[in-house]
């Protein structure tokens, strides 16, 4: 199997890079070392995502990025059948998109991919883990995060 092959997205999609203003630098620097980084305020401790310049509930602007563990449970989820972009459309099989609960930080919610059976039976709760895709020949390089069902959850 090649490379190119073992992905799970097809070529021809756009490539997640940083804001110009460096906003989600350290999430993207952490998937390339498979480290899942989501922001914290210093002033209240609370956690979000997506990334911002403000705190979402004090309105603090000290946020620090902290790694977390990247596992959690399915709070939500859709299979997905239409192709949403051009280079999806030669995809015969539907795909799992899912809401991710992190409770290692404060339980924010992030959205990926589940890998698998595009078929399999979801279940609200199901315990996930992130697994990172390496895109080293991109230009630019780049890793995605997307998640699967823990065996033993």
């Amino acid at each position: 199997m090649t490379a190119e092959s073992s992905y799970y997205l097809p070529e021809g999609l756009p490539i997640p890079v940083p804001e110009s203003d460096g906003l989600s630098e350290p999430y993207w620097e952490g998937l390339k070392r498979e480290e899942l980084w989501i922001q914290r305020c210093q002033a209240c401790a609370n956690w979000q995502w997506g990334p911002e310049w403000i705190c979402h509930k004090c309105h603090a602007f000290e946020l620090d990025w902290v790694q977390v563990e990247g596992k959690g449970r399915i709070y939500s989820w859709e299979r997905a059948w239409h192709p949403v972009h051009p280079a999806l459309r030669a995809r015969q099989e539907p795909y799992i998109a899912v809401l991710v609960e992190l409770p290692e930080a404060g339980n924010v919610r992030m959205i990926g991919n589940l890998l698998g059976d595009p078929h399999q039976e979801m279940v609200i709760g199901t315990p996930v883990e992130v697994v990172y895709e390496h895109h080293p020949d991109a230009d630019p390089p780049h890793t995605l995060a997307h998640w699967r069902v823990i065996a033993d959850g």
